[in-house]
């Protein structure tokens, strides 16, 4: 099966959350899928986290490593209709892109962003839940 993940996917997993097992344990044996734009939103997620001090480089170099190692399916989208997307649900365009990526590729969706989560259900996708 081929599974559309977000980047709260990818940092619990890198970031060892108490919800990795279980987000493993759902997208074993399947394909992870997601628009070339969640490499930047990692990255971005460890400067925030850099920035307030909550990691340091060491590990957010460490942690982008691990990320780099994780086989990935990266799929272009269609951006106009991301951005609509956007638009309708008044959410950040790297949310639209993930949730356009599941709606064009049909596939369904995990995520631990609750308001992602309920915005992909209303959009018809079907939602893993953790």
């Amino acid at each position: 099966m081929r599974i559309a993940v977000d980047t709260s996917v990818i940092i619990a997993v890198i970031a060892d959350e108490p919800e990795k097992a279980k987000l493993i344990e759902l997208t074993k044996d399947s394909s992870i899928v997601a628009p070339p734009s969640i490499k930047w939103e990692v990255g971005n997620a460890f400067s925030a986290m850099l920035k307030r001090s909550r990691v340091t480089l060491e590990q957010a170099i460490d942690a982008i490593q691990i990320y780099q190692e994780i086989s990935m399916e990266m799929v272009e989208i269609n951006i106009e209709d991301a951005i609509r997307l956007a638009g309708k649900h008044q959410i950040y365009a790297y949310d639209a892109y993930i949730l356009q990526c599941a709606i064009e590729n049909n596939i369904p969706l995990i995520t631990l962003d609750r308001e992602l989560a309920n915005i992909a259900k209303k959009e018809g996708v079907r939602v893993l839940e953790v």
